[in-house]
């Protein structure tokens, strides 16, 4: 019984000491050796591998993905022009070389976010405190995040990160001359449509003037053709009387006395007083007297 209790013993301190040789590398992770505290060997590739058991070998696991930094605060910096602005800010890195990362930080990784942090801050604040708001937000914005980039890069590399991406979310004013921005722009949109209003008064005053001079001018060789064309016709008919009449002066004064009746009785309510024995009516009491 004490033998087989012996065997027992023995095979599971065996089984303990070979488990303690294995360890397995996810192909998220990096794998550090350490032999009596130093590193021995970085394992980068996922699978079985063996070590001396401890106190002799250690492994410890480093995280081998794409991480995000992104703070949930904004950071106040200065621009050119002594305006305090909020930059909010994000990053992507990534652990490149293992064995440095472990020298620097220990394997820790909220140390090493805090180390970041600092990168990407000093980085920014290098950059904006070279340009003006409006650089910053728009004019050179692309050549902000190439600079600091660049700088976040070198520094992080010293320290075995490898930097995918630097963004800035957002770029404000602080809550203090928010208000004064906003008044800006509006006296601005303000001073615009103005502007636009005042253009377009102006054209449309135009518009309305070049339409009453063409409407003048129509009206008026309106009229003059009228006039031209009712002369030619007063003078035709002036041509066509006065032939006419010089054929027969008899037929004239007829004509003329039965024009001067229907102008005198063209309206029953008339009334003529006139001598029945004048000039006047001579045709109507003496009709066959035209005909001699």
């Amino acid at each position: 019984m004490n033998r087989l209790v012996t065997i027992f013993v023995a095979g599971f301190i065996a089984l303990m000491l070979l488990s303690s040789t294995i360890f397995v590398v996810d192909q998220r992770r990096f794998a550090i050796v350490f032999a009596l505290g130093q590193v021995k060997e970085v394992i980068s590739q996922p699978g079985l591998h063996f070590k001396l058991p401890p106190p002799f070998q250690n492994v410890i696991y480093l995280d081998k993905r794409i991480l995000t930094l992104d703070t949930p605060d904004a950071d106040r910096f200065i621009t050119a022009e002594k305006k305090n602005i909020l930059v909010d800010a994000f990053m992507k890195w990534r652990i490149e070389d293992p064995r440095l990362y472990y020298v620097s930080f220990g394997g820790d990784e909220n140390r090493a976010r805090d180390r970041m942090s600092q990168i990407i801050k000093a980085a920014l604040n290098d950059e904006i405190t070279k340009r003006t708001v409006r650089e910053v937000i728009s004019g050179e914005r692309a050549a902000v995040m190439a600079a600091v980039q660049a700088k976040v890069v070198a520094e992080a590399k010293e320290i075995g990160v490898g930097i995918v991406d630097v963004r800035l979310k957002r770029v404000d004013y602080i809550e203090q001359i928010n208000n004064s921005v906003y008044e800006r722009m509006r006296a601005e949109r303000v001073r615009v449509a103005n502007e636009l209003r005042s253009t377009g008064a102006a054209e449309s005053e135009q518009i309305r003037a070049d339409a009453d001079r063409q409407r003048t001018v129509i009206i008026a060789e309106a009229f003059r053709d009228a006039e031209k064309v009712k002369g030619d016709g007063d003078a035709k008919a002036s041509a066509i009387y006065a032939d006419a009449f010089g054929k027969n002066p008899e037929f004239a004064r007829y004509y003329r006395s039965l024009e001067a009746y229907r102008a005198s009785f063209k309206d029953r309510s008339d009334v003529l007083v006139v001598d029945p024995s004048s000039e006047f009516f001579k045709y109507l009491k003496q009709p066959a007297s035209s005909g001699r």
